[in-house]
Parts: C-alpha cells; structure tokens; sequence
C-alpha cells in the first residue's frame, strides 16, 4: 500500500528534448563549424541504437560535437556548477536535461540517474577526465568508470576530439585560425567488455580516449595566443613559485622577468635564453612534480600567495548567493582564509572535503555543510590553490608522492 501511494517519477526522457534539439541544432551547428572549423564524423548506428559515450574534454563546445555526429539527443553527466545558475539552470534542464553529479567525489545519486536514463533508453555522454584539459594531453581518467560501463551494459562510443586544445586552450579567452576533428573511434560491445578484466577495460579506454594535440603537428594562429596561460602556471623553473603575466604572445615571470612566446605550432621558445620545456605540457608536468616534492609544513607560516576574489555560496541544484564582491583569500601550506568586506572564514584543508576547479579558474571548496565559490580576475590563477591542499591531503595520507593533484 505504502508503495502505491509513492507518486510515480516522470521519465527523464521526453519528447521535447527531440523537438529543442530540431529546432537550435542549425544554429548551434553552423556557429560551432566557423569558430571551430571542426569536421566532425557523423555516426550511422546512433540512429537506431543506445550507447554510453565516452569522450575527451578539450573544450567549452565539446558536447556540441558530439550532439554533430550523433544526431539524437544526447543525456550529458555535467557538473553540479551548471545547476547552480537559478533561472538559467532551469531552462538548460527544461530543453537538455543534463544529469547532474558533484565534481570529483563518487555521486551515487548520479550514478542511478545514469541507469534511470538507460532503461528509458537514452544515450549518455560523459568526460571520464571529470575535467577539461589544462594542458592539451587528456587528464587522468577515474578507474570507477569501469564499474559504471558495467553497470549500464550499452555499447561504449568512445569518441575523441584532436585539435580542440590547439584551437581554444581552457586557459585562453580566445579561439584561434586551425583545424581539428572529432568521431567515435571505437565501440566496445558489452560482449566484448564482459570477458575483459576491469585493467584491460581500463587500458581500453585510456587508448581511445588518451590524446596529445602537441602529436597533430597543426599550427593555431592568434596575436593573443599566451594570453592568460598565467590562469595555469605559477611555477618558473628558475625561481620556483612565482606569478606570470601575458601580454599577446608572451608570457613574463613577474619575479625574474623571464620570458617565454607561445608558438603557433604549441610550442615554447625562450626569448632572453634557451627555455626548458617545449610545450605547455612539460611544463605543466614539472610544475607538478615541483608541488609534489614540496613539504606543507614548510609553508606554515608564511602566506605562499595572496589574491582578490568574489566570494559566493553555492547553494546546489538552485542558485549562488554572492556573499561579498572583494575579498582577499591567502594560501598557507595547511590552509586558506578568507578576509574582508565582512567575511573571516577559515578553510584548514584538514576539514575541507573537495576542491575543484570549474571553467577557466573558477574555485569551488566544499568545507562541512557549506560550498563556497571564488572567482578572481582575468589572471586568477585557480588551480595553484587546488593543487596544494590535494598534496596536503596526500601527504597526510602518506602518500608523499600522490599522483591526484585535483585534474
């Protein structure tokens, strides 16, 4: 009796999200191919068939893409940000109706959302990274997606974008003159994956979804292009922890006054000597390993970097609530604090549960019952903040050398 009287869940599926997507796809197309000068392989069995797609995270657009060569609505797992938005968030569900899911944690709320859409059957797309590449190399891969490919039991798409690092880096505000594509490059049948172990299935992945756009050998044109590379790096090989700041195509160390142009072919050049790194993504990798090698407890007490921000209070699935437009956050190597316009709020990373980065240099802490966001200038650098308190993390855990820096 208790059973029928539950009011029964409408379906996640509806026929709406056919008509919106007849209706803008145009639009949406037309726009994608002149910025992106994509050339995107259509995909024949999405007509007739169900898939979990898996596909690498190069770009803002990635998911039109994929909208481009399957033709069919398409149910995306996307991060809790884009919920937060208020009336704005509202319409996205009502058109697209993306699957939520909070950002590097396991949401199992997400998880039977996946297997709700599944039974009506509707295709899934998901980024196994959880993240959009900083670098131009595909972000680590989470090894739970195994489980839910398993779970789900559709043929996995596994469909890759090359270029779209070249054409418009997470870290740039602007898109360059290059050329990129996209496809499904392999279908793993359930067959198949079911006599495969959980490595081999993993491997499997990682060698359709793992790219390099440094590996195409294309060239990506803009006066612009360094602009804002400082949103990433805070390391200089010559100083250590430092700042940057870009003008055009170079990018200055504001302590050494080191200088680096940003190639069009991706590549980095040294301007008053011979820099260390070719690319970004050797770059990327030492700054890494420089943060990894670091020992928190002596960066205690000392503020490590200092920065302004807007601070807001992310109530999830429903709105923000700016909480202050200035305030300044400073970095400790156990902790952060934010202060001013009213605001004193203490962020030890022992009592902070998960610290994301969303968009280009977006901050999300979760700390107890409460989730902040901050958002800084065009230069904030967002990730520096995340990759010290996931090796603060790590080292408590006795992981000296944690691979997971947070992407």
């Amino acid at each position: 009796m208790e059973q029928a009287n539950k009011k029964k869940k409408k379906p996640w599926r509806r026929a709406r999200h056919r008509i919106y997507r007849i209706l803008f796809e145009w639009a949406v197309f037309i726009y994608t191919r002149l910025a992106y000068r994509i050339r995107v392989e259509r995909f024949k069995r999405a007509k007739k068939e169900q898939f979990f797609v898996l596909m690498n995270h190069q770009t803002a657009f990635d998911q039109f893409f994929v909208e481009m060569a399957f033709r069919t609505p398409v149910y995306y797992v996307a991060s809790e940000d884009l919920f937060s938005k208020g009336w704005l968030s509202r319409i996205i569900e009502h058109v697209v109706a993306p699957i939520p899911i909070k950002k590097s944690v396991t949401d199992m709320k997400a998880v039977k959302t996946c297997v709700r859409v599944a039974r009506e059957g509707g295709t899934i797309a998901i980024a196994p990274e959880g993240n959009r590449t900083y670098s131009g190399v595909t972000e680590s891969i989470k090894p739970s997606i195994v489980g839910l490919v398993r779970l789900l039991r559709l043929p996995v798409a596994i469909f890759r974008i090359e270029g779209g690092y070249g054409v418009h880096p997470r870290w740039s505000d602007v898109i360059r003159r290059g050329r990129m594509k996209a496809g499904v490059v392999r279908v793993i049948e359930p067959e198949e994956y079911a006599s495969m172990t959980d490595d081999q299935l993993l491997d499997a992945l990682h060698e359709g979804l793992d790219w390099d756009d440094t590996t195409i050998g294309g060239e990506y044109h803009h006066k612009k292009s360094a602009e804002y590379l400082e949103r990433v790096m805070y390391v200089c090989p010559n100083c250590g922890l430092s700042e940057w700041e870009s003008r055009g195509d170079v990018i200055t160390c504001r302590k050494c006054g080191q200088r680096v142009r940003y190639l069009p072919d991706l590549r980095l050049e040294g301007l008053d000597h011979t820099f260390p790194f070719a690319y970004v993504k050797d770059w990327y990798r030492y700054q890494e390993t420089f943060i990894r090698e670091l020992h928190p407890e002596d960066y205690t007490d000392r503020v490590v970097y200092e920065d302004v921000v807007s601070l807001s209070r992310v109530i999830l699935y429903q709105r923000k609530e700016a909480i202050a437009d200035k305030v300044t956050v400073r970095l400790w190597g156990d902790r952060m604090h934010l202060v001013g316009d009213g605001v004193d709020i203490a962020l030890p990373f022992g009592e902070v549960s998960v610290m994301s980065v969303l968009g280009r240099n977006k901050l999300n802490i979760y700390i107890g019952e409460e989730l902040y966001q901050l958002k800084g200038g065009k230069r904030f650098n967002a990730v520096k903040y995340m990759n010290f308190y996931y090796h603060y993390t790590n080292v408590q855990k006795g992981e000296t050398n944690g691979e997971f820096l947070g992407l």
